[in-house]
């Protein structure tokens, strides 16, 4: 099959021109200017941008209790043609088969693409070794956590550069959830000793310091091992600031926000009746200032990329989040894939934040870039025929009865918006279109990364 999208406004991460696209199979085989091609369908864009699909480099389906790749629909409709996962580890399971048992619970599931991060949760020496085969599986990005003390999850110095000296042999780009355990354990148990309970003193246990030291660490350990760094969901000025610096001087230091960090303020978290409940996550929504200064870092470069951090907790509010009795015991995560374009757009492309080019770099070409997917996230020949036809003139509301994440809340509810996808295309074929899924379950396949990704492009000499 064959398909020709003309007269379209095509927008890149360095460019705008109206021209067509000629697409054989899954493949985009021809760009330019009144293509004189054959092809089985021809769609009309004028008035329309075309832009790549998108790449969300942070979703969760499975852990911290997100719904499986059931609910990857969502991101479909919202324009997002690639997921990335992490990939949990149980104690004493390798990491490669980690891998491939996350990847076994999206294939023939997922309706979209799907590739992984490994997330090393049982640090020893056999672990660290596998790391330099992670490549092997399709997989150059691996994730440690330095928060959720007395988890699974956490992980202290010692094993965050041990891993990180293996991942530097191999090519693997290094992430770390960056904030200070012990600042959180101890403010925790602080408020809570307080009789200080309400979903807002998520924030206050997890205050900006918290954030700020634990990626000044996080750096400093990168330094060490001479090892390019990604610092997921950055949520705090200070902390961004600090990516900023070592980047500046000339290290291969690198960041993330998340499109909740741009739009939500601490304020959601105050909501009465528990309701802020819904707004917890971590790092955790700060003040309008913390708001500006994300803006400003993903505008100049200084945060190379914006993901959703999706995680559409099982059982959403009523059966998670308000089973909570306090702060400290609500499951964390909101679900926000199908919302990141729409988001991004409205509150960035339309207020002059950012520019066209700089969002199609935000919400495709360089996510794809930093995990290792060479063939998602432009719009060129060669590339995978994963498209977005953008409808920007379309204004709605995000609700919940429109969301496709599969539970009861939508952390956005209530927003404007200004332009959707009016279709979405998944290596060539039709999956949504104008806010409702027409593609096939299970068509999504594992996208296989490879190392030495775009935070090794800029590395230090």
């Amino acid at each position: 099959m064959s398909l020709l999208i003309k007269n379209g406004t095509i927008v890149t991460a360095t460019s705008e021109f109206t021209g067509d696209l000629y697409i054989e199979g899954e493949t985009i085989r021809q760009i330019g200017f009144n293509l004189k091609v054959d092809a089985d369908r021809i769609v009309d864009a004028t008035g329309r941008y075309i832009l790549p699909g998108g790449v969300d480099e942070h979703v969760h389906y499975g852990s911290f209790g997100g719904r499986l790749f059931e609910t990857a629909e969502a991101a479909a409709v919202g324009g997002t043609t690639t997921i990335v996962d992490f990939a949990p580890q149980e104690k004493d399971v390798p990491l490669l088969d980690a891998i491939r048992r996350q990847a076994a619970k999206a294939e023939h599931i997922s309706s979209v693409d799907f590739a992984f991060h490994a997330v090393i949760m049982d640090p020893k020496e056999s672990v660290f070794e596998e790391v330099r085969h992670l490549p092997e599986v399709g997989v150059a990005t691996l994730k440690l956590f330095m928060a959720y003390k007395g988890t699974s999850f956490y992980c202290d110095d010692e094993a965050i550069l041990n891993a990180m000296m293996r991942a530097k042999e191999a090519g693997v780009t290094m992430m770390v959830h960056a904030e200070n355990a012990d600042i959180i354990t101890i403010l925790t148990n602080h408020y809570l000793s307080q009789g200080k309970t309400a979903p807002v003193y998520h924030y206050h246990a997890r205050p900006p310091i918290a954030e700020e030291e634990a990626t000044g660490r996080a750096i400093a350990l990168a330094k060490a091992a001479d090892c390019p760094l990604f610092v997921v969901h950055v949520s705090a000025k200070e902390a961004m600031e600090a990516i900023r610096e070592a980047h500046s001087q000339g290290w291969p230091i690198f960041g993330e926000t998340c499109t909740h960090y741009l739009t939500l303020t601490t304020d959601y978290l105050d909501k009465p009746v528990f309701e802020g409940a819904k707004y917890i996550c971590s790092p955790p929504l700060r003040p309008q200032e913390h708001v500006d200064a994300m803006w400003h870092a993903v505008r100049e470069g200084w945060l190379t990329a914006v993901g959703s951090d999706h995680c559409a907790l099982d059982g959403g509010y009523e059966g998670a989040k308000k089973k909570g009795t306090n702060f400290s015991n609500v499951p964390n995560g909101c679900p926000g894939v199908q919302d990141r374009l729409a988001l991004l757009w409205t509150y960035g492309v339309c207020t002059g934040k950012i520019t066209r080019q700089k969002f199609v770099e935000l919400f495709a070409t360089n996510p794809a870039k930093v995990v290792g997917l060479p063939g998602k996230g432009e719009l060129r020949v060669g590339a995978d025929a994963d498209i977005v036809i953008f409808d920007p003139d379309w204004k709605g509301v995000i609700t919940n009865k429109d969301s496709l994440h599969g539970i009861d809340y939508e952390p956005f509810e209530g927003f404007e918006i200004q332009g959707r996808p009016e279709q979405v295309y998944l290596r060539g074929r039709l999956v949504a279109q104008k806010g409702v899924f027409v593609g096939e379950r299970g068509k999504g396949q594992w996208q296989k990364c490879r190392p030495y990704g775009l935070c090794y492009d800029y590395y230090h000499k």
